[in-house]
């Protein structure tokens, strides 16, 4: 594993300490994987209790009703986000909170991707036992981490940039970022309207209220916005 920093204008806001997380939650949709990795941090970092979620919605929910963790370890791909749409929503969630993102996709280009939306590390699922509780701790204690061997594709401004549009994703509504995901695959308006079940008038205006918050003039731009940053697309 190497460490990479993510620099922006603001100065990083402070990052728990290790030994103060006492509160994990896991969105993961695998039972094994999620079971497994529970178990290893319960034994490992002395927890009582380990939440978990099937979901991105799940997960959701559950932090809204049982409050923010104080961490939260997320699978790429989920059954309703892929690709770096998990962590932008979270991070409006949860701005404070350190957020892993794990996955056996390893490409650059979706770890660039994960990290400029905010993610404080992405660590690959098939890490050993003791790489995995090593690399978790040293994020809990503020370190960005990183697989060994990745090298970013952008230069620094491109990720700044990068970065810069991911918070500006991370403003979307849920039902706009639903509309916005459909867009991508290519529905027109009826067809959103038919599948969310909402006035065709009621998608054109989220439509305009998205295109003003991700600073798009088209549709095809929005398109284009979204999959510079990986927000829909996983592989």
């Amino acid at each position: 594993m190497t460490t990479a920093t993510v620099q922006g204008n603001a100065s990083p806001a402070p990052r728990p300490n290790a030994d103060r997380v006492r509160e994990i939650l896991i969105v993961d949709d695998h039972p094994l994987m999620c079971d497994a990795l529970a178990l290893t941090l319960k034994i490992s970092f002395g927890l009582k209790n380990v939440r978990t979620a099937r979901s991105l919605g799940a997960a959701i929910e559950q932090i809204r009703a049982q409050g923010a963790p104080d961490a939260v370890i997320l699978d790429l791909n989920l059954p309703d986000a892929r690709g770096a749409e998990g962590i932008v929503t979270l991070r409006r969630q949860l701005p404070e909170v350190p957020i892993t993102m794990i996955s056996a996709d390893l490409e650059a280009a979706m770890i660039s991707a994960a990290m400029a939306a905010g993610a404080q590390g992405y660590i690959s699922k098939s890490l050993s036992r003791e790489a995995l509780v090593d690399s978790l701790r040293r994020m809990w204690e503020g370190e960005f981490i990183t697989p060994e061997g990745y090298e970013p594709e952008q230069a620094q401004a491109e990720d700044e940039a990068r970065a810069e549009l991911a918070r500006r994703f991370a403003t979307l509504t849920p039902q706009q970022m639903k509309i916005l995901r459909l867009i991508c695959l290519g529905k027109a308006n009826k067809e959103i309207s038919y599948d969310l079940s909402i006035a065709e008038a009621t998608v054109k205006t989220h439509i305009t209220a998205i295109m003003s918050k991700i600073n798009a003039r088209r549709r095809t731009q929005a398109v284009l916005l979204a999959n510079s940053i990986r927000l829909f697309e996983a592989g």
